[in-house]
């Protein structure tokens, strides 16, 4: 499922939208952690990847493993030298109100049955 596809179907909001080509992204799953440890270890291409983390190290961590974007979930906001390196690296920074079991919840069926139960 493409990126736009999902950012429309969650209402995500997205941080950066200068990055080029972002709506074309392909997104196969999902993978949730706050521990950056854990994600280089679990994390896989094309995944998005889900957090209440927002600070410049996850930008590397997203980048390393060529994730689909970032959720950071609970309404929580990168600041601006978050959203800046992100841009600059590509990483599609994208935001939620729900909390990550909420979020997940919607995004696994969104991509497991292409609907939101």
């Amino acid at each position: 499922m493409k990126l736009s596809e999902v950012v429309k179907a969650l209402e995500l909001k997205v941080f950066n939208p200068e990055v080029e080509g972002w709506e074309m992204i392909e997104v196969t799953w999902g993978y949730t952690s706050d521990l950056l440890s854990d994600v280089i270890a679990g994390l896989s291409k094309d995944e998005l990847w889900i957090t209440i983390q927002r600070h410049l190290n996850v930008i590397a961590v997203a980048r390393l493993k060529d994730a689909a974007g970032i959720v950071i979930t609970k309404g929580l906001v990168p600041d601006d030298a978050t959203i800046k390196k992100a841009t600059e690296e590509g990483v599609v920074l994208l935001g939620t109100e729900l909390n990550s079991f909420d979020f997940c919840g919607k995004l696994y069926n969104l991509l497991r049955y292409g609907e939101i139960k």
